[in-house]
């Protein structure tokens, strides 16, 4: 009775709460939001400053007592109640003008496969206190999966690659389930530390960690392009301390990433080493598809077909795919009721 009571005056949700974007689909609405998984908190007062693409833009240029937090680190959340207070900015923000006490949505979550109790515990807490009528976690790569219209809940192998800023998730799927799956601490995060700590080595210079990322998706390829590419970098020069800049080609930032990439070539080879025969075969059929912002580094997906040689591809609108899948779920949930981590009861107000 209460919940759909509290439906009348809420938009359900899904939510890629990913380590490095938050991105919010709402009910017959879409995907709305799509921001920085970031938060400005003034030390002083306690308040929190900005959040999303805001606070994304006070990266490295805060006085002292403004600290620009993530609070989400590898997929799971390193600081609740900062995580809580960006969860519930968010959900607000989908239901302005007529956000209210009684704006209690019910949310659908993606988080990492394979993480513990606890971890699902923190994202169950901080969507409930949030203001969430009742919560529903499920698998990145299930998400993403059902996103880009696979039939999961069919007898047939997919395999889905989720590389998001924190995590890598590889997932094969069949009946509603991942038959094998690994998640690996590498994927966008660590390119640009390795970027970071390359262009430190090899140039003694020292970059932002928004410089880096701005490179990676430059000019950062997986495999040698038919043409170079190469961008202007500036810096701190360790040497003098003063501002200098460098040219950096494909050449140098494939150099820097090579180590993480074959981590992930390697943790897809083992996933498939891991899979029955059958869906060896179904997923040899079908191929493998990549989603996550990690998707768009260039040539990653000739990369993995040349050392798989299973056809792989670059799904449409990578980066949505997980939201988009969280949406759907929202929308169906009898049909997919399954694929979630586990059911949770209708949650009243106390």
């Amino acid at each position: 009775m209460l919940n759909n009571f509290f439906k009348l005056f809420s938009k359900d949700v899904g939510i890629d709460l990913g380590t490095a974007n938050v991105l919010v689909y709402a009910e017959g609405r879409g995907v709305v939001i799509n921001e920085p998984s970031v938060v400005a908190l003034n030390q002083k007062t306690g308040q929190v400053v900005a959040v999303g693409s805001e606070a994304k833009r006070m990266v490295g240029r805060t006085p002292a007592h403004i600290s620009v937090i993530r609070p989400l680190v590898e997929g799971v959340i390193s600081d609740f109640e900062i995580t809580q207070e960006m969860l519930s900015y968010f959900i607000k923000k989908v239901h302005q003008p007529n956000s209210s006490f009684l704006t209690r949505p019910a949310v659908v979550v993606g988080v990492p496969s394979g993480i513990t109790e606890v971890e699902r515990r923190a994202v169950r807490d901080a969507a409930r206190n949030s203001g969430a009528r009742e919560v529903h976690l499920v698998e990145e790569p299930m998400a993403a999966a059902v996103g880009i219209r696979m039939p999961v809940l069919e007898p047939v192998g997919n395999m889905v690659v989720d590389m998001g800023g924190g995590t890598t998730d590889i997932a094969v799927i069949s009946l509603g389930g991942l038959v094998s799956s690994m998640n690996l601490r590498v994927a966008g995060d660590r390119f640009n530390n390795d970027i970071i700590n390359y262009v430190r080595d090899e140039f003694k210079l020292l970059l932002g960690e928004r410089t880096a990322e701005d490179l990676k998706m430059a000019i950062g390829t997986a495999l040698k392009p038919e043409t170079p590419f190469e961008s202007v970098v500036r810096g701190r020069d360790l040497v003098t301390g003063l501002p200098r800049e460098v040219i950096i080609t494909d050449s140098d930032v494939r150099e820097a990433t090579a180590k993480s990439v074959r981590v992930v070539i390697d943790g897809i080879k083992e996933v498939i080493e891991m899979t029955p025969p059958e869906l060896v075969s179904d997923v040899m059929h079908r191929g493998i598809v990549m989603v996550g912002g990690g998707a768009y580094l260039k040539g990653l997906d000739k990369m993995v077909e040349n050392e798989t040689k299973i056809p792989t591809r670059v799904a449409e609108d990578p980066m949505t795919a997980v939201v988009r899948g969280c949406g759907i779920i929202l929308e169906n949930l009898n049909d997919f009721r399954n694929v979630l981590l586990e059911k949770e009861e209708d949650v009243s107000p106390q």
